[in-house]
């Protein structure tokens, strides 16, 4: 005896789920399976097209809620819709495939899957594969930018027929394979019945071309395997584990765009800033005398310049300098600050003279 389905559960649905509910669980999950997707599954996917067929439709709905799963499989009242062997469930309930009630265009919901849908869905666009690398950079010149080169292997444009796969100096000529369409329809069947697909000519690779005489060096392909050297721009003002995107730099493919290349940058901490925003934070540590009487010091920017501060008295052992426009650079021009942390520092030990003054002060009432 057949268990009982869940269709509710198939779908990840209560039994309160409005019909919008219904429509987009069966929409993400059909995305999800669909067996001419890479990682389909056909099984899952009939699974939950059954669910839909059923809970989408009012009266099915209905039906199963009093009766359970047995009307699908032809023991219940709705079983004279039921066709071929599918479970039972009417594939004319969805747009496009009959006048059923159920309104849900496919075409639409796999779109992106190129033409299975009676020639009306959208092609995907062709594109080399993206690729990425690490690399790192210190602190300094994360705030100030940096340029760096890397060589990487990856697939590049072939350097002999500059993509083409035509032996230099000569033809091309059209492809047998397509005509010279660059596509080719094929028919297949589905869970769904049969559907006419479009996908690029794999013997053109969808240029509708092919060479008279293959070049040699990449053996027609266009592209090759090889190290390349990639010339990386930082920006001032990068964070870690920030990425570059550089489009074009990914690998490349015969006839279409390359993909992009993802740089991910590491920065290294700096031992005596830090970054906050657009602001740089440093602290420095001041003399028990300095705090009390004020002092003029100098520091090193992160520039490597040399800046002259002036340190007032303090009248808590820790206060806050701003320098302004010593921070990082905007893109569209102006810095943050540069905030400068001051701690007063106590003496681990005194001397008899400085005890003695110390001493006078406290007489002092300080």
């Amino acid at each position: 005896m057949r268990m009982a389905k869940n269709y509710y559960e198939i779908l990840g649905l209560d039994k309160k789920a409005s019909g919008d509910d219904v429509k987009k669980a069966f929409r993400k999950l059909a995305q999800k399976y669909h067996p001419d997707k890479a990682h389909g599954d056909e099984a899952k996917f009939k699974e939950i097209t059954e669910a839909y067929s059923i809970l989408a439709d009012e009266k099915k709905r209905r039906e199963y809620d009093s009766y359970g799963q047995t009307f699908a499989g032809g023991a219940g009242p709705a079983a004279g819709g039921a066709s071929g062997n599918m479970g039972g469930f009417d594939f004319s309930n969805f747009q496009g495939f009959g006048n059923g009630g159920v309104e849900f265009d496919l075409s639409d919901l796999f779109g992106g899957m190129g033409d299975i849908f009676g020639g009306n869905g959208r092609g995907r666009t062709k594109r080399g594969r993206d690729i990425s690398l690490d690399i790192e950079v210190s602190f300094k010149e994360s705030i100030l930018g940096a340029k760096r080169s890397v060589l990487i292997t990856k697939v590049g444009q072939c350097d002999v027929c500059h993509g083409s796969g035509a032996k230099p100096n000569t033809e091309l000529e059209t492809c047998k394979t397509c005509n010279g369409a660059g596509r080719i329809h094929e028919t297949r069947d589905s869970v769904l019945g049969e559907f006419t697909s479009v996908r690029s000519c794999p013997t053109c690779e969808g240029s509708g071309k092919v060479p008279k005489e293959k070049c040699t060096n990449c053996n027609g392909r266009g592209v090759i395997r090889k190290e390349e050297e990639i010339k990386i721009t930082v920006p001032a003002g990068i964070d870690n584990g920030e990425m570059i995107r550089m489009t074009g730099l990914g690998e490349a493919v015969k006839s279409a765009a390359s993909g992009d290349l993802y740089v991910k940058v590491h920065v290294k901490p700096h031992s005596v800033f830090r970054k906050e925003g657009a602001n740089l934070i440093m602290n420095f540590p001041v003399k028990l005398t300095d705090a009390l009487l004020g002092t003029t010091v100098t520091i090193t920017t992160i520039d490597d310049k040399t800046l002259e501060v002036k340190i007032p008295v303090m009248s808590h052992t820790e206060e806050t300098l701003r320098i302004r426009n010593k921070g990082v650079a905007y893109a569209e021009g102006g810095s943050g600050d540069l905030y400068i942390k001051l701690s007063a520092t106590l003496p681990r030990k005194l001397s008899g003279k400085a005890k003695k003054a110390i001493e006078d002060l406290k007489s002092e009432g300080l």
